[in-house]
């Protein structure tokens, strides 16, 4: 079966045709102004299946994931805390990496930051000037959507206010109420850059559209992100691109996840109502929460529940106890177990295939698993063995890996926590030394702390 993605510009599935070696993928990163939370990590973890899988399919991948490093928010909070606002998105960033680390999302090629791309950014906005695609105003230089014909192809929306286009307030001078910003003046901001149109900071959208043609180029295979991204973020940073380069199309495939819910609502650090995937972590091992978040299509909306993540811990444990199956019978014949295993391969690889359909393809592999389970008593050791490295390896390309419990470092928690403790009572005694020691030990130990608001937690590295 070929590879076939659905591309949410035409809404249907669509054979994959890479437009050279390597493939170029782009997946729109985290704004840093807080800790990752579940939202994040569902399209992080299902973007990194869908590198995962083409590079089993044999696809050289170059992975590009940028950080919007500074934005108003970003600004507004760091100014409440009384910190500086690169300070701020650092501190995310490395928040960022911390569980996306745990949860083997694999490292893209390169993180372009939006900082570190100001003077082509400079440059994108001049071309699009020139082009008569933008225009200055006393506030800044808007890109004019009346200039792009498929405005709107992308997201469905061509009629919008004159909010949604930009994280800025409406502007009178704008000629469109759908014109968004590619450059803000800001005289007062302690980030700001000097500028022929005056000192401010880029637009959201023209950030990803130069670091795309920066990294990648004029055209790219795939471009992903969360669902929320659609309208106004892609469907604009699609109209500069090729209003800027006359290469269309910009991109090949427009792959969007589905977003997470709590309560019915989408989980988001402007509306208060997240997980960080941290706290999740501190209770729930790395590949049970990874196998919760591919148990839905990316596509699909995920409603949040705790009691689901207990239910996939049960289903992750049926997977480990397969790798205790043991042959019962060295003269047994394996061909059966073998052909299962063989069924198990393409059934994974289609389901695979069929848009990533990861939900599927874990349902093969439990039913592998069991295939197992009844086929060892009368199969050698080695046809076991076999057969679990075949389960093991396609788990893998999910990114997936069975560990057994670790019984052993229950007997350390007490002791763990009154070092934790004691650790606390040096801070406030401002014991610094004794209390950088204890840490220190503690790391040595693959203890790892995470000093928090509300206090310190642990977890094992």
């Amino acid at each position: 079966m070929t590879l076939a993605i659905t591309n949410t510009l035409t809404g249907k599935k669509e054979p994959f045709k890479p437009l050279g070696d390597p493939v170029t993928m782009y997946v729109c990163g985290m704004t840093p102004k807080d800790r990752p939370h579940l939202g994040h990590a569902f399209m992080f973890v299902h973007m990194d299946v869908i590198r995962r899988y083409l590079e089993y399919r044999g696809f050289a991948v170059r992975h590009i994931q940028n950080f919007t490093d500074i934005d108003d928010k970003i600004i507004d909070r760091a100014r409440a805390a009384g910190r500086d606002p690169l300070d701020w998105s650092r501190e995310y960033t490395e928040a960022y990496f911390d569980v996306m680390d745990r949860l083997r999302v694999r490292r893209a090629h390169e993180y372009p930051l939006v900082t570190a791309n100001i003077p082509g950014i400079m440059e994108d906005v001049q071309e699009l000037i020139d082009a008569g695609h933008a225009y200055p105003t006393s506030t800044g230089v808007y890109f004019d959507a009346a200039t792009f014909e498929d405005y709107g192809a992308l997201s469905g929306r061509t009629e919008e206010d004159g909010a949604a286009g930009a994280r800025i307030a409406v502007d009178d001078e704008k000629r469109d109420p759908r014109d968004w910003a590619v450059w803000k003046l800001d005289n007062e901001s302690s980030v700001a850059w000097d500028s022929p149109w005056g000192r401010g900071r880029p637009g959201w959208h023209i950030e990803c559209s130069t670091m795309i043609r920066r990294t990648l180029g004029e055209q790219i295979d795939i471009h992903g992100g969360g669902a929320d991204l659609m309208f106004p973020h892609h469907e604009n940073e699609l109209a500069q691109s090729e209003a800027a380069t006359g290469c269309q199309p910009f991109v090949s495939y427009w792959v969007h996840t589905g977003l997470v819910l709590t309560d019915g609502e989408k989980m988001a650090h402007s509306l208060g109502n997240f997980t960080t995937t941290a706290d999740v972590l501190t209770d729930v091992p790395p590949d049970v929460l990874r196998l919760y978040l591919l148990g839905v299509h990316y596509r699909s909306t995920l409603q949040f529940s705790m009691e689901a993540i207990e239910q996939t811990r049960t289903g992750y444990d049926r997977l480990v106890a397969v790798t205790r199956a043991r042959g019962g019978n060295a003269e047994g014949d394996g061909s059966v177990l073998e052909s299962e295993g063989s069924a198990a391969r393409q059934a994974f690889e289609s389901a695979m295939d069929d848009d990533f359909n990861a939900p599927r393809a874990i349902g093969a592999l439990f039913e592998f698993g069991r295939a197992i389970n009844r086929l060892a008593p009368s199969c050698s050791a080695a046809d076991v063995e076999k057969a679990q490295g075949t389960l093991t390896s396609l788990l893998g390309v999910l990114g997936i890996e069975l560990r057994e419990p670790d019984t052993a470092s229950d007997d350390a928690t007490p002791f763990i926590d009154l070092l934790v403790q004691l650790r606390q009572q040096l801070r406030e005694a401002r014991q610094w030394e004794l209390a950088d020691r204890i840490r220190d030990d503690l790391d040595a130990l693959d203890v790892v702390l995470e000093d928090k608001p509300d206090g310190t937690v642990w977890r094992r590295g």
